[in-house]
């Protein structure tokens, strides 16, 4: 038979400090760690997205109709995405998926590459609606869109984001909305607000959205780790944790 006085000896024990702390779980003790330099620049990339959207919008005949434009619906997620981002990394969450964060980089890279080195697919639903003499607000939009929220989203990879995040799903579950968007565009153009693209454009913007996703991933494996300088919050939310 058990002693009771060694049962209840035992029992204070697994009550007392210790005790506590085993059962205690460890994500209740993990210190919380807050990125404010990450979480400013994204906040800066979402506002700046927002502003060239609105931009367009103002400058266009039919603002509605700019949502079944790529450049508006990847630079649309683009403001939202990083948003959120900004968001987890200054309240220490967890951040956001790469597979998620990760799609914005060949997104928003797609229609930059083409706007940039086949000026005829502008007059596809890829592009912004294509002015003969556009106004200052509309060239501002462009810049920003094009040139300004590309490069800060690759800028934010690059230097605030951990390597080898991506997965080789990746490489094909990334080509498949713009594949799916060029796909709309040959079916229904009336719909996408643009002429389809010749065959040749077609298969140019088609390889394109593949390679972009292959390149991305391919530096993703090889780049180096950036220097991320974090503020660690101590669990009781008193002060930083040294």
């Amino acid at each position: 038979m058990s002693d009771p006085t060694r049962t209840s000896q035992s029992t204070r024990h697994a009550t007392g400090p210790a005790g506590a702390a085993a059962r205690t779980p460890a994500a209740a003790v993990a210190p919380t760690i807050r990125r404010p330099l990450a979480a400013a620049f994204r906040a800066l990339i979402a506002a700046a997205a927002l502003t060239g959207l609105l931009l367009a919008a103002g400058g266009a005949a039919t603002p509605a109709a700019l949502l079944t434009r790529f450049t508006v619906q990847a630079n649309l997620v683009a403001a939202l995405v990083f948003a959120c981002s900004a968001h987890r990394a200054w309240t220490g969450r967890r951040a956001l998926s790469p597979r998620l964060t990760g799609a914005l980089l060949p997104f928003l890279f797609l229609p930059a590459l083409l706007h940039y080195a086949f000026p005829v697919a502008d007059s596809t639903a890829f592009a912004l609606p294509h002015a003969t003499a556009p106004t200052v607000t509309q060239a501002l939009s462009h810049q920003l869109l094009y040139a300004v929220i590309p490069l800060a989203a690759l800028v934010d990879w690059l230097l605030l984001t951990a390597p080898r995040g991506f997965r080789p799903a990746c490489a094909w579950q990334w080509p498949a909305y713009p594949l799916l968007f060029l796909g709309f565009t040959f079916a229904f153009p009336a719909a996408a607000g643009a002429p389809s693209p010749g065959a040749a454009l077609a298969l140019t913007i088609g390889l394109a959205g593949v390679l972009l996703s292959l390149i991305v991933i391919g530096i993703d494996q090889v780049r180096p780790a950036p220097r991320l300088r974090r503020n660690r919050i101590s669990p009781t939310g008193i002060g930083p944790l040294k």
